[in-house]
């Protein structure tokens, strides 16, 4: 990673570099697809990239479709056979697998990508086999554009944009998680209040009342834990959420897409919680707030870096456009667009400003990481919402089919990031399966414990987006029952695996890092708070191979030692410490394995434990 990515941790602003940060608008129209080559002739391109009028028109070619992936171009599906029309179900079938549950189609476009277009009643019939396609792989269809092309006729010719999602059954809707970062009263929990309640704020934070989980939350204004709230989508793409819906039980069986909003805080000291949340719930989107009044302040240069340093995907929401003037809002996002052209970050900034933008920068953004999407918007007037719940509704998931199945096969391996005790229920874990398949009922062990053992343990039942599924699959979040099992055994960071596993354990680890910022040199002996996933302890800077210090900006292997109890680690795993203003990033290269030879696995049923 570049070590000039240490600017956003702890040094200054650079002035922006070149770049075309405003290139990709003028591809208003096209979607992306993986394909790679081109799609035709510069002469082909050529001839059809000027109107008659003599005016510069849109690309007349998108990239050429893809054997992988969600996007299908038909050029049009009028009166096909029986025969043909049951290829075309076959084929909707594997596009809607690959996009888990979505894809999107493009009416009037050739498989070179040529956008030729329909006429008014071409379109109409090919929508209508679009329609009786979905309707037999159990799905709905959404008209996401139209567009107007010209292509070597004087009829009228369009191109239509379509999105086709699975009606949900049996908890099988696709879930994605957003991270909402951003400094303190920039209207991070506000603008989630708006959208998952669906009514405005008053101006004074009513709408974020029903998210703060603490008292001192309330009287404050400030979130200080991590909280969830959830927003659905149907299959139509109309919004779900609590204002026609009384329950999240409700919310998830109208749902066939559902966000799932992971609410950190903003104030500097809550700072291990905000990195905590980005770590152990593997967000697959981050959502930067920034007030536009304020503009870039406090914890936002560093909320930033935090993302770009865990690669996960941000895009950003600039609040409280009804505060200001226009020009206060335009300086915002100037420095924003600064700040993300410059060297380390490299973005290209994507201003959203229609519906048709919103589009445009849902697919983009999942297809490359260089964009980034920004919105200005408010939540007590309601400016631009909708264009954010557009972005929402289309925005796909980062892993296609084959990964999650690759994923489901491995052995069961769950991560516990809460802890709780439910009356009538007992105890109770929250977190993210990382691999296979949890059925109820089923015979896990968990680990861990301060002297390296794993316990023996049975899942008595599964919840899901609080709502009761019996099957959890990997990359889903849920909380399990462990009925009777003592809370006291339990802690954040642990792991609950099947028994076949032989997980490593370590209290010595290597890790290659860069450190980002720190005021003076890093030595050993030096400690620090080590994030891995999960797992969040204190280690001891045992050794730094080939050197006796670190400096901003360097890179080298260091050992560390946990100095409280060892833990479950990969090799190859993101890794970030802090410990005041220093802070640093990498992997995991090495581990000091205690094998469960060693440690044994516990045999003796304490107070509440599960034997099988």
């Amino acid at each position: 990673m570049d070590s000039r990515m240490s600017e956003l941790f702890g040094g200054c602003c650079r002035p922006a570099g070149g770049g075309a940060g405003g290139a990709l608008r003028g591809r208003g129209g096209a979607a992306p697809s993986g394909g790679g080559g081109g799609g035709g002739s510069s002469k082909a391109k050529k001839k059809n990239g000027r109107s008659r009028g003599g005016k510069a028109n849109n690309p007349p070619y998108l990239p050429p479709e893809a054997e992988d992936g969600n996007i299908e171009y038909k050029l049009k599906l009028v009166n096909p056979s029986q025969y043909r029309f049951e290829h075309l179900v076959t084929q909707m079938k594997w596009r809607l697998q690959e996009g888990r549950g979505e894809a999107v189609y493009q009416i009037g476009v050739e498989d070179n990508g040529l956008l030729v277009g329909l006429s008014e009643e071409e379109m109409r019939a090919s929508l209508k086999t679009l329609r009786r396609m979905a309707e037999k792989v159990g799905a709905d269809i959404t008209v996401l554009r139209e567009r107007e092309v010209d292509y070597d006729s004087d009829v009228p010719r369009k191109i239509t944009e379509v999105l086709v999602r699975k009606v949900p059954d049996n908890q099988q809707f696709l879930d994605l998680r957003v991270a909402v970062l951003g400094n303190v009263d920039s209207g991070k929990s506000t603008l989630l209040g708006v959208l998952t309640q669906g009514e405005l704020d008053n101006g004074r934070g009513r709408a974020r009342l029903n998210l703060f989980r603490h008292l001192h939350e309330i009287q404050s204004g400030r979130t200080s834990s991590i909280s969830f709230e959830i927003l659905g989508f149907n299959s139509k793409g109309e919004v779900v959420n609590y204002s026609d819906s009384r329950t999240a039980e409700e919310i998830c069986e109208s749902s066939s897409k559902m966000i799932t909003f992971i609410d950190l805080a903003g104030h500097h000291k809550y700072l291990k919680t905000t990195i905590f949340g980005l770590t152990s719930y593997c967000p697959d989107f981050a959502m930067l707030v920034v007030s536009a009044n304020t503009g870039i302040a406090g914890t936002t240069r560093e909320h930033l870096g935090l993302a770009m340093a865990l690669k996960v995907p941000f895009f950003i929401v600039i609040s409280k456009v009804d505060l200001c003037s226009k020009a206060t809002v335009e300086r915002t996002v100037k420095q924003l667009e600064r700040i993300l052209k410059q060297p380390g970050c490299n973005k290209l900034p994507l201003l959203v400003n229609s519906d048709d933008d919103a589009v445009t920068a849902a697919q983009q953004f999942a297809q490359s990481p260089n964009i980034t999407p920004i919105f200005t918007l408010s939540s007590v007037s309601g400016e631009n919402l909708d264009l954010l719940k557009v972005f929402l509704n289309i925005l796909p998931p980062l892993t296609n089919s084959k990964e999650q199945e690759e994923l489901m096969q491995q052995l069961t391996e769950f991560q516990v990031d809460e802890i709780y005790t439910v009356p009538e229920v007992g105890t109770v874990v929250g977190g993210t399966l990382s691999s296979g398949i949890c059925r109820e009922g089923e015979n896990l062990v968990v680990g861990p414990t301060d002297d390296g053992k794993f316990l023996r343990l049975k899942v008595c039942s599964i919840q899901r987006n609080r709502s009761a599924c019996r099957v959890l699959r990997a990359g889903q979040a849920a909380t399990l029952a462990l009925g009777p099992f003592d809370r006291s055994l339990l802690r954040k960071g642990m792991v609950m695996v099947s028994p076949e596993m032989n997980p490593t354990i370590c209290s010595v680890f290597e890790a290659e890092i860069v450190l980002l910022f720190h005021a003076t040199t890093f030595r050993k002996g030096f400690q620090v708070t080590v994030h891995v996933g999960n797992v969040r302890q204190t280690a001891i800077v045992e050794k730094i191979h080939g050197k006796d210090k670190l400096r901003t900006g360097e890179k080298a292997v260091v050992r560390f030692r946990f100095i409280k109890h060892p833990e479950y680690l990969k090799i190859g795993a993101k890794l970030l410490f802090r410990e005041g203003v220093t802070k640093g990033i990498g992997h995991v290269t090495d581990l000091q394995a205690i094998t469960t030879k060693e440690n044994g696995l516990e045999e003796s049923l304490g107070p509440g434990q599960l034997s099988f």
